[in-house]
């Protein structure tokens, strides 16, 4: 490593050790490091692996995707690149999180995001504003694997695994978090409620098929089992048509393979579409010609949450809706 890295080094380690000291030119100090790293260029390499856990604070070790990190015992500024829904639901409000590729924080979550920055997108997190936030945590998912160094030498970092499912990503966080014991009760209350979905559904529950449908201009979206609503509604026992029922996320088909959708029921999955475009779809000669349409059970529901909640405070928005509209 070359002398003018080993200052940075030293400069930064030092401004970590003055946070708890100087908290109200923190910020500007903050911003005239990152313009040095900037202007030097000197962006974080990817193969660093040094963090800034205080040596003398009481830490833990988690395992994750990436290795085992040492963490802070009781971290106070977190950080979160994707599977916000989770933090949240921990009652950890993070000082910065990225978000969809829209730039916005999910709509059901806006009332517990007022204070988070938004610090870029999902894919495209901005190590810069990161860096600027002083975190002492950063939770993420390997998708960002690429970055995990660099992240790294900002804060101790824990990247879940992108290919579990959201049960195990709420279980990683809260490890890191120190709310394994809050997790297991959420997940122990969320279990509850669909054995209660269950019981009110009694035998007709085995017998409806559900379709999950959402649309664009020229062709229409079905939801498989591996997606986030696909295995939600699979988890709780409902079966699905045979086009639908695969393992697999989701499937565009043309307009013209609508009868496809073979569902007792249609979730109409809404988000992002203007009136024009839900009417053009809705009255095309096909859609009418659906026994879930002719039967008026089609049922709208928003695409924040059923495609893109990835966590306990969605699912459970999912349970509502389903004891919503199912009889």
């Amino acid at each position: 490593m070359s002398i003018k890295h080993h200052l940075l080094i030293r400069v930064f380690n030092l401004l970590h050790s003055i946070v708890y000291y100087r908290p109200i030119k923190l910020l500007v100090f903050s911003a005239i490091i990152t313009l040095i790293i900037i202007g030097c260029g000197l962006i974080i390499p990817k193969n660093a692996t040094i963090n800034s856990v205080n040596v003398t604070s009481e830490i833990r070790v988690v395992k994750h995707v990436m290795g085992e990190t040492k963490i802070p015992l009781y971290p106070q500024r977190v950080v979160v690149l994707g599977g916000l829904d989770n933090v949240l639901a921990l009652g950890i409000k993070p000082i910065g999180a990225t978000t969809l590729s829209d730039f916005t924080f999910p709509t059901y979550l806006q009332d517990l995001t007022s204070e988070t920055t938004k610090i870029g997108t999902n894919s495209q997190p901005s190590l810069e504003k990161i860096l600027y936030l002083k975190p002492d945590l950063i939770l993420g998912f390997s998708w960002n694997a690429e970055l995990y160094g660099q992240l790294s030498q900002i804060a101790p970092t824990i990247l879940a695994d992108q290919d579990k499912e959201w049960k195990d990503w709420l279980k990683i966080y809260a490890e890191a978090l120190g709310q394994t014991a809050k997790a297991e009760k959420l997940l122990q209350e969320y279990e509850q409620k669909i054995e209660s979905l269950r019981q009110k559904m009694g035998e007709p529950l085995a017998k409806t098929k559900v379709s999950l449908v959402n649309f664009w201009a020229n062709y229409t979206r079905l939801y498989m089992n591996d997606s986030f609503c696909g295995s939600i509604i699979k988890e709780i026992g409902f079966p699905r048509p045979e086009y639908e029922d695969k393992d697999k996320s989701q499937e565009n088909i043309s307009l013209e393979l609508i009868p496809q959708i073979g569902g007792d029921v249609i979730f109409l999955i809404l988000g992002g579409h203007n009136e024009l475009m839900l009417k053009q779809f809705t009255n095309h000669p096909l859609w009418s010609r659906l026994q879930a349409v002719q039967q008026n059970r089609v049922y709208p529901v928003t695409g924040d949450i059923w495609i893109a909640g990835w966590g306990i405070i969605g699912a459970n928005r999912i349970l509502d809706d389903l004891f919503k509209y199912l009889p």
